[in-house]
């Protein structure tokens, strides 16, 4: 199951999380991802990280 994350989307950054067993780790559209995390809010919190970080370039 994924859960789009983006607040506010760019072209070049869209984040969902996918989840594989017990683990879910976030994804970007650009081709990034993140950690596997077992927590889904950790993974979502990537997420967000990701995009404010990509917002800054």
């Amino acid at each position: 199951m994924s859960d789009p994350v983006s607040v506010e989307p760019s072209a070049a950054h869209l984040t969902s999380t996918s989840e594989q067993g017990s683990f879910c780790s976030a994804r970007c559209t650009c081709g990034w991802r993140g950690p596997a995390r077992r927590a889904r809010s950790l993974a979502r919190d990537d997420a967000t990280g990701h995009e404010t970080e990509a917002g800054r370039a």
